[in-house]
C-alpha cells in the first residue's frame, strides 16, 4: 500500500493571496499528521511565491511526520536546506513563469550540479530524491547521481483526455517503476493526481508513496482538511 505525502503548499498561496498571516501552514501539517498522512511536502521557491522560510522552520521544529522538501538547484535554496536539514529533500526543476512544476528534472543534461547537490545534502543527512519523467534513460541517470530514491512525474497520465491516452501514460509509469526497482531505488510518484487517478497509481508495484497536493487541498475546501485526506487514503490502500 503507497503511503501519502500532502502538500500544503496552496495553504500558503490562500495567504499570499491577502499578504497577511491566515491560513497557517503550519496548522494545516498538524492537521495532515493527525488525519494520518505519513509526510507533509513543501516547495520553497527561489520566488517565494508561497512557501516561506519561517514556514519551513516551523514545520521542522512542531511536524513529527516526514517532512519532505521540494527545491531547485540553486545555491541559496540548498544553503537554506542544509541549514534546515528536513527529512527528506526532492530536487526538481523550477521556472519563475510557471503556475507549477512542468515536467521532470532533466538528470542527463543537469548531472555535474545534480550529482554535487545531492552529495552536499547526503552529507547533512538529508534522504534526497530526484522528480523525473518516467524515462528509462533519466532513471539511469538518476542512479548514478547517488540518490536512493525518485519521485515519477505523473503529470502527462493525470492529464490524459481519453482512456487510451491515460491507459499509454499508465504503461509508461508502470515500466518506469519496474526499471527503478530492478536498480534498487525507492519508488514515489506524484503531480496532478486527484480522486479519479490517484488510485491506479498507487497499485503499482512498487510504488512506495504517493504526493498529493492541490487536489486535497481542493477538496478540503468542502469537506474540511482532515476529511480529504482521509478520503484520500482510502482509495490508495
Amino acid at each position: 500500500m503507497a503511503t501519502l505525502g500532502v502538500n500544503i503548499d496552496h495553504v500558503a498561496t490562500l495567504r499570499q493571496a491577502r499578504g497577511g498571516f491566515e491560513p497557517e501552514p503550519l496548522f494545516a501539517a498538524l492537521l495532515v499528521q493527525s488525519a494520518g498522512a505519513e509526510s507533509v511536502v513543501v516547495h520553497l521557491r527561489e520566488d517565494r511565491r508561497h512557501i516561506k522560510e519561517r514556514d519551513l522552520y516551523l514545520l521542522k521544529e512542531l511536524v513529527k511526520v516526514k517532512l519532505n522538501l521540494e527545491m531547485s538547484v540553486q545555491e541559496d535554496i540548498v544553503a537554506i536546506a542544509c541549514k534546515v536539514k528536513p527529512d527528506q529533500a526532492t530536487l526538481v526543476p523550477e521556472k519563475r513563469k510557471e503556475l507549477t512544476t512542468e515536467g521532470g528534472i532533466d538528470v542527463l543534461s543537469g548531472f555535474k550540479k545534480i550529482k554535487q547537490v545531492v552529495e552536499r545534502l547526503k552529507r547533512e543527512k538529508i534522504a534526497v530524491s530526484l522528480f523525473i519523467d518516467p524515462d528509462i534513460k533519466q532513471i539511469a541517470a538518476a542512479k548514478k547521481s547517488g540518490v536512493a530514491m525518485i519521485e515519477l512525474h505523473t503529470g502527462r497520465y493525470s492529464l490524459a483526455t481519453n482512456q487510451n491516452e491515460q491507459d499509454r501514460h499508465f504503461r509508461k509509469l508502470e515500466a518506469a517503476a519496474r526499471y527503478a526497482k530492478s536498480k534498487n531505488l525507492r519508488v514515489f510518484a506524484g503531480h496532478g493526481l486527484n480522486y479519479c487517478n490517484a488510485s491506479r497509481v498507487s497499485g503499482i508495484k512498487d510504488m512506495e508513496e504517493l504526493n498529493i497536493g492541490h487536489s486535497i487541498i481542493s477538496r478540503a475546501v468542502f469537506v474540511g482538511l482532515g476529511q480529504a485526506i482521509r478520503e484520500m487514503k482510502a482509495l490508495i490502500k
